[in-house]
């Protein structure tokens, strides 16, 4: 009798998955992330072929700056509603049309630019695609949040990352494939087709209940703009002292950089020491994605065991060792068995480094402001992430590879060094938002 009760659970915990709104949110993870390798690393694989040097392919990684200010407009994608629009689909579904029609055209126009010969219009074409891609995540996070019952988050979550990893196959591996066989510019455009799946998901899908448009003047509005993006700030130097505040923000600029300042190489240097972009795509995109998702699954259960911060440590340590075995790779040339090896080691540190870090900028919000301040602290994580590493392409063509991924190696230690003292001086003064101790 047991076990025909738990064989009953098990698949009523199964069926959620296959409710209307649990696959409509799988769809919308799709489309959040197919636009993202578009403007990072698919385009710099196209740029590499186009003889830019690496020092612009660095440069590139600026224009996903929008990433990292997205939470300057959310507040007018989250309260604004749109002419004619929002009266017959509601502000969240209005907005996700209108960003997506702008998305489907920036894809397409990138993939009839030259970044040969007009590298300024292909970089102004992916800030555009960036733009639109982080206002889609702005509004589908939202329609994620209101669409679903309380009950129904958890399989939400699941669901957007499901759609999500796939939307980064689609727009990594399959990218890849299909530019062995046709133009970069019926890539982009077969990729602005695709945008098609969450055009009509917004169409179709149902509105959310809370989907009303609040009557605001341009006073309350400036209220609400304050509240969303200054408040939090406030309230984060407010629990901390100054020191401390600086503190946990340099450390949140410099946790990932070593990872972000090779991975914005990472498919020049694929490319320049002989690997196609088959083996790219079935290595990096496909077994890459799969060994991240293990690294996030075993650094949660660590997490839980061990604790945040010294799985911060240890993570850290192991994500920057795994630097050098792109140093070894560059040694050793394409050699696509090692190239497995390398792919699962980087990828499995990072998935276990991210699972920790995503945990110690959850615990730093205060529940007042969590959604606002886990923003602003993954935004300011951004801003090394694009900007400090954008000059790794500049050191890239100064060096030879070998060289490259060692100093890269050592771009880790300075946030390694900050999380050691913190962890010896700061763990009892380090307040988070929920009232607890780290």
């Amino acid at each position: 009798m047991n076990d025909m009760n738990e064989s009953s659970d098990f698949w009523a915990a199964t069926r959620v998955y296959f409710e209307r709104r649990l696959i409509i949110i799988f769809l919308m993870g799709f489309a959040s992330g197919l636009p993202l390798l578009l403007s990072g690393a698919t385009l710099s694989i196209w740029l590499t072929e186009a003889g830019v040097t690496l020092t612009a392919i660095g440069l590139f990684a600026l224009v996903g700056t929008p990433y990292n200010l997205k939470f300057v407009w959310a507040p007018l994608i989250d309260r604004v509603p749109l002419p004619f629009l929002s009266a017959r689909l509601g502000r969240r579904r209005s907005w996700m049309v209108v960003v997506q029609l702008g998305l489907m055209a920036a894809i397409a126009g990138l993939g009839f630019s030259d970044p040969a010969s007009e590298p300024f219009v292909t970089a102004a074409l992916a800030l555009c695609v960036a733009f639109f891609s982080a206002s889609q995540d702005i509004v589908i996070d939202a329609y994620r949040i209101e669409i679903l019952d309380e009950d129904q988050q958890g399989a939400g979550a699941a669901m957007t990352q499901a759609g999500y990893r796939l939307g980064l196959i689609a727009a990594g591996a399959g990218a890849l494939f299909l530019a062995e066989v046709a133009d970069w510019s019926l890539v982009y455009g077969a990729m602005a087709v695709l945008v098609l799946v969450g055009l009509m998901v917004a169409l179709y899908a149902p509105a959310p209940g809370l989907d009303t448009a609040p009557s605001e003047t341009p006073q309350d509005l400036g209220g609400r703009l304050k509240e969303a993006v200054v408040e939090p700030f406030h309230e984060f130097f407010t629990r901390n002292s100054m020191a401390v505040a600086f503190a946990i923000l340099a450390f949140i600029l410099l946790y990932k950089l070593g990872d972000a300042f090779a991975g914005v190489m990472a498919n020049p240097f694929y490319i320049k020491i002989g690997f196609t972009k088959s083996d790219i795509a079935t290595v990096s995109k496909i077994f890459g994605v799969f060994a991240t998702l293990a690294g996030v699954f075993i650094g949660g259960m660590a997490v839980k065991r061990y604790g945040i911060l010294p799985s911060l440590l240890v993570f850290g340590i192991f994500q920057m060792f795994s630097n050098l075995m792109f140093a070894a790779q560059a040694a050793i040339g394409p050699d696509v068995g090692f190239l497995y090896l390398t792919i699962g080691i980087e990828n499995l540190s990072g998935g276990m480094g991210s699972s920790a870090f995503v945990a110690y900028l959850s615990m730093l919000c205060n529940v007042a402001y969590t959604g606002t301040q886990f923003a602003l602290f993954t935004s300011f994580m951004a801003f090394g992430r694009t900007w400090l590493a954008s000059m790794s392409g500049w050191l890239a063509d100064q060096t030879d590879w070998v060289t490259f991924f060692v100093v890269s190696t050592g771009v880790a230690l300075p946030g390694l060094i900050l999380l050691v003292w913190m962890m010896k001086t700061l763990p009892m003064k380090i307040q988070t938002g929920h009232g607890k101790r780290l």
